[in-house]
């Protein structure tokens, strides 16, 4: 089968919501360049090599590729893409250069492409994210392996907003606590809760190719009895009082939209873990929750990214 590789300059702030746009317009896969990965520090801890090539990567803003079939209707797909795209900017969200460009490849280019980018991760103190195509030894005994394949679902384990989101849960999640994961994409924020030793956790997403993808990695990672998927809109009919936790992995625009829901459901003393939150918007997301009835109990910072962690007063 030939496939369209369509090629979208942009900026590390659209990174989430162009992906969204792309699986909801039938991507098969996406890839990030991001030129930060050039110069990116690395612990040799799993004896990897890294060798980057700078040409496969923009001098400023990122590259984002995503992959659709050719068929009759790719021009009507590529143009409701750039629309999509372009109505950002009414959430003032930067969009940058904007360039798109469409080549094509074939589908045994494409079955591999992205999987070169991505490979074993220590991400905490606890956590490894380990892709399910790589062969890998833990460093130590304790070491939680999380074994992910994204499909896909947005959500390799191993973004910022991701990253300070299992760490925040080490913090959080206590044995026993009941965990809603809202936005789920590949499931990794609920299995590592249930790891963590949550009880009872429930992976929500409005897109029901995420809802099959986080199945299909909760089933691999043992975690089936702990934790439950299905397709939801953010906290739709979600009973009051019913978490101890509630994590989101959002952009700050849905975060600032259902605040109120989340104190309807988290318990009073509950907790409230929002990432996917550009530096820009922190101020407003904390005002937002601070008026929803919680307090801010820290902010973590990773790269041009922010991940809150609130209690529900």
């Amino acid at each position: 089968m030939k496939w369209s590789e369509l090629s979208i300059h942009t900026t590390n702030e659209a990174i989430e919501p162009i992906s969204h746009i792309l699986h909801e317009a039938g991507a098969s896969g996406v890839v990030i360049e991001d030129p930060f990965e050039l110069t990116k520090e690395r612990q040799d801890q799993f004896g990897e090599i890294y060798q980057l090539n700078p040409d496969d990567y923009p001098e400023e803003g990122v590259i984002i590729k995503a992959y659709l079939p050719v068929n009759s209707f790719l021009g009507e797909t590529v143009d409701a893409i750039k629309e999509s795209i372009n109505n950002l900017i009414i959430h003032n969200i930067d969009i940058g250069i904007n360039k798109v460009t469409i080549s094509e490849v074939n589908e045994e280019e494409w079955a591999t492409a992205w999987k070169k980018y991505y490979h074993p991760v220590k991400i905490s103190e606890k956590f490894t994210i380990v892709p399910t195509w790589e062969i890998y030894t833990p460093v130590s005994s304790d070491e939680l392996i999380i074994e992910l394949d994204p499909g896909m679902a947005f959500g390799t384990g191993t973004h910022p907003t991701t990253v300070m989101c299992i760490q925040a849960l080490e913090r959080t999640v206590q044995p026993g606590d009941r965990v809603i994961d809202v936005g789920t994409g590949s499931g990794v924020l609920s299995i590592a809760a249930a790891m963590l030793g949550a009880e009872d956790v429930r992976a929500y997403d409005l897109d029901e190719v995420a809802v099959t993808s986080a199945r299909l990695n909760i089933k691999l990672n043992k975690v089936r009895e702990k934790v439950t998927t299905s397709q939801n809109n953010l906290l739709d009919c979600v009973e009051e009082n019913s978490a101890d936790v509630v994590v989101a992995n959002i952009l700050a625009e849905v975060i600032l939209r259902f605040t109120d829901d989340v104190a309807h459901v988290v318990k009073p003393g509950g907790t409230f873990i929002a990432s996917g939150i550009i530096q820009q918007k922190k101020d407003q997301v904390k005002e937002g929750l601070i008026q929803s009835g919680f307090e801010i109990i820290e902010t973590i910072l990773m790269e041009d990214w922010v991940a809150i962690i609130a209690k529900r007063v």
